[in-house]
């Protein structure tokens, strides 16, 4: 048996309900469903049950993390599908009365994060630096909880945990916190959503922007494989891959039905993107990919993460290095 670790998307319903081609060679695939920031069919944790324990011959990881892990020779490898994908932008909240109006604003700041490692958290400290500007020494980095791969003291930066038994989204709306960062919108009472805003008043332009400028939707997760699985199975990279696209085909029928979500525009929303960008922001593969996966190594060893640059094709197997 080969086990494969997915968070529950719509680009992988084709593997949990079985209409996903499957090569001879994957037969024996069992897909579990994972979560990481809640817990699914199989549990959550899914980072650290590929990265630490090595529970999955395979998994959707961190980028953040799989990277860190690489770095100290952890014995891991990847393919170049990406299943998970955020722009920094619209995931920076700020308290509603910080008077926090501009990127810059964030500058001596106290900043919530997941965690220091979290991708998205990266992301977005490196977008602040990078495409605004800021300098991430003089914030002050508060963490909801410990990295998945630890790493050692980062002495040039202020990180703290918050207090046990706190959450970020409350410390946001009493204003223990100016700013999160934070991968989803954050979780209060109804009522308290009016104590924080995001930063940006329209976070579609200025992400429509970003792309215009780097030609690409950032990402946040790739499929991590265990090394020695790889070594029983050499097919099994490209394999995998053939499988993210006949999935990824089929998720692309899905809106085809206009009902087949409960949001109603849903299909509208397909095509303004499709009109917005002019083409599939959804890209597997090194090549199309390399830019930001150059960029991203970047923000980690600026922010401590690894200690000397990566090679992006050292991120992946040998055999799909050339896609």
């Amino acid at each position: 048996m080969i086990s494969l670790a997915l968070d529950r998307y719509d680009r992988h319903l084709p593997f949990f309900d079985g209409t996903v081609l499957l090569p001879a060679a994957l037969r024996n695939l069992k897909v579990y469903q994972v979560g990481q920031h809640g817990t699914l069919r199989d549990g959550g944790h899914r980072h650290e049950r590929m990265l630490r324990d090595g529970e999955f011959d395979a998994a959707e990881t961190s980028l953040a993390s799989y990277i860190v892990a690489r770095s100290r020779g952890r014995p891991y490898t990847a393919i170049p599908v990406f299943p998970r994908r955020l722009f920094s932008q619209g995931q920076i909240f700020v308290h509603a009365r910080s008077g926090i109006e501009t990127p810059a604003d964030l500058a001596g700041r106290t900043v919530g994060l997941q965690s220091f490692q979290t991708t998205l958290a990266v992301l977005a400290k490196g977008d602040l630096a990078t495409e605004y500007g800021v300098s991430l020494k003089n914030i002050k980095w508060r963490v909801g909880s410990a990295d998945t791969i630890e790493i050692d003291n980062n002495p040039d930066f202020d990180i703290v945990p918050i207090p046990p038994g706190q959450k970020l989204p409350d410390m946001l709306c009493r204003g223990e916190i100016d700013a999160l960062f934070y991968s989803r919108l954050p979780e209060v009472p109804t009522d308290r959503t009016g104590e924080f805003r995001r930063l940006f008043d329209d976070p579609k332009a200025v992400e429509t922007d970003f792309v215009a400028r780097n030609g690409y939707w950032p990402i946040m997760h790739l499929i991590a494989v265990k090394g020695d699985t790889m070594e029983t199975h050499p097919t099994l990279a490209t394999d995998l891959m053939n499988v993210f696209a006949d999935a990824e085909r089929i998720a692309g029928t899905f809106l085809a039905d206009p009902n087949w979500t409960r949001l109603p525009w849903a299909k509208y929303a397909a095509e303004e993107e499709t009109a917005a960008f002019g083409k599939s922001l959804w890209t597997s593969g090194v090549s199309a990919n390399a830019a930001n996966l150059t960029r991203f190594i970047g923000y980690a060893l600026d922010q401590g993460l690894i200690d000397a640059p990566l090679l992006v094709e050292d991120l992946f197997h040998p055999s799909v290095r050339n896609t």
